[in-house]
C-alpha cells in the first residue's frame, strides 16, 4: 500500500471544518497521483478541485509549497496535495486536463508567486497587468508602497504598455470576416463592479468570452502578511462587501482550531445569528440588483427598503454596518446591547411580510421569467467540474450545504432546509436564493430564542484580548491588552484550514503560522473566482442579450473575485 492510498483510506468523514489531511508528492508523481484521486482509485473519488495555491517557503527552509485542496462530495472527505519546489526553475504539470477550473488557480499561482505550470493552455499574469513587474506574494517583494522606489514613466515605457492593450486578431485568412470584438465593461452598470468582458461576436452570437478581472484586486493575501492576527479581521469583512462577518467567521475559525481556542457558546450563537442575517443582506443586495439587470426598477426599491431595516440591528448590536469587523479570535467583541431583541423582531417581520413582493416582482414575473428561463443552463457534472458552490451548486440538485453537510458553529442543532433545484438555469437560482432568505429567517429567530447566558469572549489570555472594563482593575490586565492589541500575540507554529458557507458559496481560510504575531501566509478561497471563470464556457454560443442576465444569476462580486 503506497503512502496516498494508506492517506485516503484512513480518511474521516467531513464534519465541523476540520483541517484536512495531507499527502506529499514529488512532481514526477503529481500528474498520475491528482488522476487516481479523480478517478477514485484509492477508494474516495475526490470530484472538485476546491482550491490550488502557493506557500513561499523562503522563510521556512526555502523553495516553494504548491497545494492542491480536492474535496470529495461523495464522501464528504477533503484532502490536500502538497508538491515542495526546491526553487521556480522547475515547471510542473498542469491539472488543467483533469479539472477545467484549474486554469485560472494556476493563472494566479505563476502571477503572485512566478511558478510555471507545463501544458496549462493560456499562462498569463489574472490579476496584475501584464507589464507588472515581480511577484507580490514572494517574501521578498515588498509589503509596503514605501518600500518601492519612486515610480517614473519615460515616453518609451509608455508606449510599451499601451501596446498591451491591444486585441489579438486570431481570424484566419478567410475565417468569419463578420466577427467583431466588443468590450463589454470595465465599467458596465451589469458587470456589478469593475470587470472588462471581451467578447468576440458572430453578429448577435457570442463565439467566445474572455473575462478581463484584477480590477479590483487590493493583495489581501498579501496585507495579512503585515498585519497581527487580530488586526487582519477588518480586511475580512471587505473579501465580499455584502457578506460582512460571514467573512470573518472562517478566518477566525481557522485561527482558533491553530491556537485549540474554545469559544463561550452564547459568542457561538451570536456568530450564527449575525452571519444569517448577513446572508440575508447579501441576497436581498443581489436580487435588487439582479432585477435592475433585466430592466425591472422595482425589486431594487423593495430590497433596499428592508435592507436598511436590517442595517438599524447591525449597527445596534456591533457599531457597524456594513463592515462591522465584530468577530474576536476566541468570540465577539461585544455582548447584545439592551433592546436588541425588538429591533430584529421589528426588521424581520418586515423582511418576512416582502416575500411575497419579492417573487412578484422577479419570479413570478413572465417578463422575468421569459428573460431567465433555461439561461445560463448547466448540470450538475459541470458545476463541479468548475468548482461552483453554494446556490450555483445547490440549483443542479444536490443538497450541498457545509451548515448541514458538515455542521459548525452549532447548524445541527438548527431546523432548516437547504432549498434545491433541478433546472441549473437562472431561475433556478434565483428562486433558490429567495428560498434561502425564508430559511435564513427561520434560523436567526431560532438563535435569538435559544441565546444562552455567559461570557462572548474567551478567556485564554495567551491568544484573545483582555475585557475592557478587566484593564480598568488591575496592571497585569491592562499589560497584556497593550501587548496583545501593539505587538500582537504569537501563536502556535503550524497550519489550519476553515471554510463555512458564505453567502455566495463556499468562503475558506487557510492560515500559515511561523509562531510569530503575524501570519505567515493567509490563503482565502472565494466562491466568485471559480463561478466568473465558468463564463467563458456558459456565454459561448449564447446570444449577446442573454449575456447580462446570465452572469448576474451567477451572484458574484468583484471584491471576493479579485480580493
Amino acid at each position: 500500500m503506497n503512502a496516498l492510498t494508506a492517506v485516503a483510506r484512513t480518511l474521516p468523514a467531513g464534519g465541523a471544518g476540520r483541517d484536512v489531511p495531507v499527502c506529499q508528492v514529488s512532481p514526477a508523481e503529481l500528474p498520475d497521483t491528482l488522476a487516481r484521486l479523480k478517478r477514485g482509485e484509492d477508494g474516495v473519488c475526490y470530484e472538485m478541485l476546491f482550491d490550488l495555491s502557493a506557500v513561499d517557503d523562503a522563510g521556512r527552509g526555502g523553495g516553494f509549497t504548491v497545494f492542491y485542496h480536492l474535496v470529495s462530495l461523495s464522501a464528504n472527505r477533503d484532502l490536500r496535495i502538497e508538491v515542495h519546489l526546491p526553487d521556480d526553475s522547475q515547471a510542473i504539470a498542469s491539472a488543467t486536463p483533469l479539472w477545467p477550473s484549474a486554469n485560472w488557480y494556476e493563472r494566479e499561482v505563476y502571477d503572485l508567486f512566478g511558478l510555471r505550470f507545463e501544458g496549462h493552455p493560456d499562462l498569463r499574469r489574472i490579476l496584475l497587468p501584464v507589464y507588472w513587474e515581480g511577484h507580490p506574494l514572494r517574501k521578498s517583494y515588498p509589503g509596503r508602497a514605501t518600500e518601492h522606489g519612486p515610480y517614473s514613466l519615460p515616453p518609451e515605457r509608455y508606449r510599451e504598455l499601451m501596446a498591451t492593450y491591444q486585441i489579438a486578431d486570431t481570424r484566419g485568412p478567410g475565417e468569419h470576416e463578420d466577427e467583431y470584438v466588443l468590450n463589454i465593461g470595465p465599467n458596465h452598470p451589469g458587470t456589478h463592479g469593475i470587470l472588462r468582458l471581451i467578447a468576440r461576436m458572430r453578429g448577435e452570437t457570442i463565439a467566445s468570452l474572455d473575462p478581463d478581472i484584477g480590477f479590483h484586486h487590493r493583495g489581501a493575501e498579501k496585507i495579512a502578511e503585515r498585519h497581527t492576527f487580530h488586526n487582519y479581521i477588518p480586511y475580512c469583512d471587505r473579501i465580499d462587501y455584502l457578506a460582512g462577518v460571514a467573512n470573518e467567521l472562517p478566518y477566525v475559525m481557522a485561527v482558533e482550531q491553530l491556537a485549540g481556542i474554545d469559544v463561550p457558546e452564547r459568542a457561538v450563537v451570536m456568530r450564527v445569528l449575525l452571519s444569517e442575517l448577513f446572508r440575508i443582506n447579501a441576497h436581498l443586495v443581489w436580487l435588487g440588483s439582479y432585477g435592475h439587470d433585466l430592466g425591472v426598477m422595482g425589486p431594487a426599491f423593495y430590497c433596499f427598503s428592508v435592507r436598511e431595516k436590517l442595517f438599524d440591528v447591525m449597527e445596534l448590536i456591533t457599531g457597524g454596518r456594513m463592515h462591522p469587523a465584530f468577530f474576536r479570535i476566541g468570540g465577539v467583541a461585544l455582548d447584545m446591547p439592551e433592546g436588541w431583541r425588538a429591533a430584529l423582531d421589528t426588521a424581520l417581520d418586515a423582511i418576512d411580510g416582502s416575500m411575497g413582493e419579492f417573487a412578484a416582482l422577479t419570479v413570478d414575473n413572465p417578463i422575468f421569467q421569459a428573460r431567465t428561463l433555461g439561461n445560463g443552463q448547466y448540470t450538475r457534472d459541470q458545476a463541479i467540474e468548475w468548482g461552483f458552490t453554494g446556490p450555483n451548486l445547490r440549483c443542479t440538485g444536490l443538497a450541498w450545504d457545509l451548515r448541514k453537510t458538515r455542521p459548525y458553529c452549532g447548524y445541527e442543532d438548527y431546523d432548516f432546509e437547504v432549498p434545491t433545484a433541478t433546472q441549473g438555469d437562472a431561475l433556478a437560482r434565483t428562486r433558490l436564493r429567495i428560498e434561502e432568505i425564508r430559511q435564513s429567517l427561520r434560523i436567526v429567530r431560532q438563535a435569538a430564542d435559544r441565546l444562552p447566558g455567559g461570557p462572548v469572549l474567551s478567556d485564554r489570555a495567551r491568544f484573545s484580548f483582555a475585557r475592557k472594563a478587566q484593564t480598568l482593575e488591575d496592571i497585569e490586565t491592562l499589560i497584556h491588552h497593550f501587548i496583545g492589541t501593539g505587538r500582537g500575540m504569537g501563536f502556535p507554529v503550524g497550519d489550519a484550514f476553515f471554510c463555512a458557507e458564505a453567502p455566495k458559496g463556499m468562503m475558506g481560510f487557510y492560515v500559515v503560522s511561523d509562531g510569530s504575531s503575524q501570519p505567515y501566509r493567509v490563503r482565502i478561497r472565494t466562491p466568485s473566482f471559480p463561478h466568473v471563470q465558468a463564463f467563458s464556457w456558459l456565454a459561448t454560443g449564447g446570444q449577446l442579450g442573454d449575456l447580462i442576465p446570465m452572469i448576474g444569476s451567477m451572484d458574484y462580486v468583484l471584491a471576493d473575485l479579485d480580493r
